[in-house]
């Protein structure tokens, strides 16, 4: 009997040992679980941040936090990535470096669609918009290889080119900014085009003070020529009426872009006019540069508009553009 109690005891004994074992392996496994979530949880929010920072000063930030919750991190992911290519022609002293830059990108844009991005915050932002809005790589790689072609430092030789540029850097942003949207539609994509060709030509416009600054031109050869305009007249600020012709016919071309894109309003999705908000943003520049007579030297045209995020929200808010 006593024997038989003993044999009962050593196999509870081991019984209980075997269970605070596995509970050991459990709990260590489930503490390691928990750490490892803790710390993608904490990366992320790092990767967020970090892409908030790097939009914060210019105008698409407001814009990107006026879109549906589900959209707006995708969409401060796709600008914080957009800000990155545009910071390159500035940062870098020789173009061989740039192109090193725009390598990383292409290399980095594949790797993202193989579920394998750089250990970066903005490619790890993208990957997960990629991922959660399929977005298509053609924009993404169009955008870089613009960019790469504008390491160039020269001035566009026509209008046209510099449509050219803004429809495959702003117009593809816009493109992907729809797709976070989930807006599928021909007529939206029209505008989308317009909206980017006008951004693209304002931002050149609006630029001019800075680059001629730092003793550089950018603006359509075709256009200074046709009013007698040298870059040197930028370079030195002048505000003679040549240079304001030249800016006018710039300013107009595109506010025709603007007016083409209106005119699909009424065929585009209410969805898709919140990826439109930038048209409030380029129509506040068109009109402060028309009553500076368009002399875009202007002290007035330093200025940011105040009201300028109000003015966003209540468009948003009409779902117009």
């Amino acid at each position: 009997m006593a024997a038989g109690i003993s044999v009962k005891h050593g196999l509870l004994s081991r019984r209980t040992s075997l269970f605070l074992a596995v509970h050991r392996h459990i709990s260590a496994s489930s503490v390691r679980l928990h750490r490892a979530e803790n710390s993608a949880h904490k990366a992320a929010r790092v990767n967020e941040k970090f892409c908030l920072d790097l939009v914060r000063d210019y105008d698409g930030f407001v814009s990107s936090l006026l879109l549906p919750v589900e959209a707006r991190r995708s969409s401060l992911a796709l600008r914080a990535f957009n800000v990155e290519l545009a910071q390159v022609k500035d940062s870098v002293s020789q173009k061989s470096i740039g192109l090193m830059r725009m390598h990383f990108w292409k290399t980095a844009i594949e790797e993202i669609y193989r579920d394998d991005p750089p250990n970066q915050p903005v490619s790890a932002e993208l990957w997960r918009a990629v991922r959660k809005h399929c977005l298509t790589k053609r924009w993404l790689l169009r955008i870089i290889t613009e960019r790469e072609k504008d390491l160039d430092d020269r001035a566009y030789r026509t209008l046209q080119e510099l449509e050219k540029y803004s429809e495959n850097t702003q117009s593809s942003l816009i493109y992907l900014l729809l797709e976070c949207l989930g807006v599928t539609n021909v007529h939206a994509d029209h505008a989308a085009s317009h909206i980017g060709k006008a951004q693209g030509i304002v931002t050149c416009l609006r630029a001019t003070p800075y680059h001629s600054g730092r003793r550089k031109v950018y603006l359509p050869m075709d256009i200074c020529m046709l009013h007698g305009a040298s870059q040197e007249d930028f370079i030195r600020g002048s505000r003679e009426q040549n240079v304001r012709d030249v800016a006018y016919d710039i300013a107009s071309q595109a506010h025709v872009h603007l007016q083409h894109a209106q005119s699909f309003s009424h065929n585009v999705p209410e969805a898709a006019n919140l990826a439109f908000l930038q048209t409030v943003v380029l129509e506040d520049y068109l009109q402060r540069v028309r009553r500076a007579d368009f002399d875009v030297f202007h002290p007035s045209l330093k200025k940011r508009n105040p009201l300028l995020p109000i003015q966003l929200y209540l468009r948003s808010w009409k779902k117009s553009y």
